[in-house]
């Protein structure tokens, strides 16, 4: 099979630099591109963070700053969980080049439009970028093969009682993307909380005996503290890499078909994704919505691109 040509928009953040290094060295992936938007951090500090991680780990693709805020202006950084740099917890290199000259959703179109292929794009942080493509560029639409969100819930959230950070980071773009029409799979905070990075998990990545794989360790041992400390969990979830995951081997999740809607006005459920499941609204179908990890198939692609980065 060939591989699946992306562009990943992201916000990094400690999963976010996973997502990257899986993207850039598994063989199922073309990447095309990375552009970045503001979430974890503000964007110039995970525009740099982005430009670090691809030195780390020796990523070659053009890297653009996308939305430094959402569309109605908003801005918010993520320090309570991944510190004041949006990447605390080891030292990465210096960027080993440049920033592109043109604007994040500027490098989406260029990309999408030269690609020979239709092109999938992967979001991991707010969908600010995707929405300002969708809405700038209508006339590419029908290049995009798929969007791969990290997003939302059919729980609970973590940003608020009921939504998930990204989502309620800009809701406007979320609901852009969602009544976009096209091909739409979301990976919610009830399937990334089955990714938890454990005690056997960081036993693996220690076993590699690489500096790569300590920088990882480093950054993962920083979030476990962060998730521990705020929600109770000792075991981090890897949200952001299961979009990439999916690509590459699609029986890693199941999903199922729904009907997805965003809260825009609730007073206590603003950013909300409202998942009907079990279709009582009646409502046409959206999203194939991530339910179920294959915990083992998930940790194997993302040790072994660790590896594959370590010795690149």
């Amino acid at each position: 099979m060939k591989p699946i040509p992306i562009v990943l928009d992201c916000d990094p953040g400690h999963d976010d630099a996973l997502a990257m290094i899986l993207a850039a060295h598994n063989p199922g992936i073309n990447l095309l591109a990375i552009t970045t938007v503001s979430g974890n951090g503000n964007i110039s500090k995970v525009t740099q963070n982005a430009l670090r991680v691809c030195a780390l780990a020796k990523i070659k693709v053009p890297v653009a700053q996308g939305a430094g805020s959402a569309l109605l202006g908003h801005t918010e950084a993520a320090t309570d969980i991944h510190g004041e740099s949006a990447l605390d917890g080891a030292t990465l290199p210096d960027p080993i080049f440049a920033l592109e000259e043109m604007s994040g959703v500027d490098l989406i179109a260029k990309t999408v439009r030269e690609h020979v292929e239709k092109v999938t794009l992967v979001a991991t942080g707010p969908l600010t970028n995707i929405a300002l493509f969708l809405k700038f560029y209508p006339e590419l639409k029908s290049r995009i093969n798929e969007i791969v969100f990290m997003g939302g819930s059919i729980d609970r959230g973590n940003r608020t009682p009921y939504a998930e950070f990204n989502i309620w980071m800009d809701p406007e773009a979320a609901d852009v993307v969602i009544k976009s029409g096209l091909p739409l799979t979301m990976c919610g905070l009830n399937v990334s909380h089955q990714a938890l990075v454990t005690k056997d998990i960081f036993a693996q990545l220690e076993k590699m005996q690489a500096p790569l794989a300590d920088t990882v360790i480093g950054l993962l041992r920083f979030f476990a503290s962060t998730y521990n400390e705020v929600f109770e969990m000792p075991d981090p979830p890897l949200h952001d890499p299961i979009t990439v995951a999916l690509l590459i081997d699609r029986s890693v999740v199941r999903t199922r078909r729904a009907n997805v809607e965003i809260e825009l006005n609730g007073k206590y459920t603003r950013g909300a994704t409202v998942v009907d499941i079990y279709n009582r609204n009646g409502s046409p179908t959206n999203v194939d919505v991530a339910i179920q990890l294959d915990f083992d198939r998930f940790w194997s692609l993302i040790l072994n691109a660790v590896e594959a980065a370590a010795k690149a």
